[in-house]
Formats: structure tokens, sequence, C-alpha cells
């Protein structure tokens, strides 16, 4: 038996025995115009997202109150806690070891297509070819929509933002950011309030009741 189907079978097992899970598709009246105008025009081609990064609604058992974003990179997932102890559950991309960012901070501004204007630390570390500035659109690496964190009233320059590499989601391959597809990040965004608290879990200290990376290691058959 190859590791591929026993990959599909924890992944069923994981998501059925482990929690509660129904799929939340994408609502369209989520669109604003141009956000199907400018969508219609991505620049990348659209990613097949792995069952268990699509977005769902999950059964919850941590203790954060209702509009609370929680963050655990270990296991690539955000949570949007919802009453009831339940929470919809986005797939993500976030950042290489040592970027990322952990702790609690509060939602400081929300914007729509924003632009990007890359730091000092980021153009050092990825090259000369990194432009100045990049404008709004969905050529733009922070997508569709972009959530700052803030602690008190300090930005922390880490954001949950949408991207033009949706490919990625599930990895860990940003800049220390967490990446989310520009259709995820816009049903945050419409949920999301500005003073929101975000949890962001400290590597190795996930708290997700299933793991689905386990699942989906593919490299040798078992024997």
């Amino acid at each position: 038996m190859k590791l591929r189907t026993v990959a599909l079978l924890l992944i069923g097992l994981g998501l059925a025995g482990c929690m509660q899970s129904k799929p939340e598709p994408v609502a369209e009246s989520a669109f604003k115009p141009r956000d199907k105008e400018l969508l219609a025009k991505a620049p990348y081609q659209k990613a097949t997202i792995a069952e268990p990064y699509r977005r769902h609604i999950v059964d919850y058992h941590r203790k954060e109150a209702p509009g609370t974003i929680v963050v655990d990179s270990d296991s690539r997932y955000l949570y949007y806690v919802l009453p009831d102890r339940k929470a919809i559950r986005y797939g993500i991309a976030v950042g290489e070891e040592a970027l990322a960012f952990s702790g609690i901070a509060k939602i400081g501004r929300m914007a729509e297509w924003p632009s990007w204007t890359p730091t000092s630390a980021i153009k050092e570390r990825l090259g000369p070819s990194i432009p100045n500035f990049v404008g709004p659109g969905p050529h733009n690496p922070l997508g569709a929509r972009a959530l700052y964190l803030y602690a008190g009233n300090k930005d922390t320059l880490f954001r949950i933002h949408g991207t033009n590499q949706p490919e990625y989601i599930g990895e860990a391959v940003s800049s220390g950011c967490i990446r989310m597809t520009n259709e995820d990040v816009i049903d945050l965004y419409n949920r999301a309030k500005v003073g929101a608290i975000v949890v962001v879990l400290a590597p190795n200290q996930g708290d997700s009741p299933n793991n689905p990376r386990l699942a989906l290691i593919q490299n040798e058959p078992v024997r």
C-alpha cells in the first residue's frame, strides 16, 4: 500500500474521528465588484488546495472568545472563533523558522487591496530585485486584503494577508506573515473587526485537535 492511499485514509479518519467538520464554501456575495474584476485578472494559475486546508467549520476546544483569531502555525491553520464552541478553520502559509511572530496582538487596521512597501530587512534578505513599492492588485504579494497586527499602539510589522502564490498554502515559505488564499482572506476580512484579539501560537506549541501534515507525507511506500 502506498503512502498516498494511507494519507487519504488518515485524513478521513482525522477529520471524522477527531473533530466534527463541514466544508464552508465561498459565498459569491462576499466579493465586491472590484474583487471579481481583479481576481479575474490574477497572474497566477488557480491552485488546488488540499482538502484539509480548505475552509471548514469545525468544533473548537480552546477557550478564546468569539471574534478572536488564533493562528496555529505548526498545523498551518488559522481559526476564527465562533459562538457555541465552533470556529471557521482556514488553511494558511506561514513564516519560515526564525521569521515568524508569536504572541498576542490586536488588529490595528485593515485594508482592501493594499499596497506593499517591503522593509529594508526583507530587501536585504531577498535581494536587489525586490521593488521599493508594489501597488494594489492581484500581482501584489499582500493580495486582496491585509489585517495589520499591533501590540499596544505599535505596529508589529506582522500581517495576515492574501497572496499571489496560493499554491504554497499549507507550507512554511513566507517572510514571517500569515498568507491565505485571496478568497479566504476576503471571507475573514468580512468577519473580523479592528481591535479583535489575535493569538499566534509559538512554534512547537500548536494546539489543533489533528495535524493533517502528518497524513500528507508521501515520500516512501509502506511495506
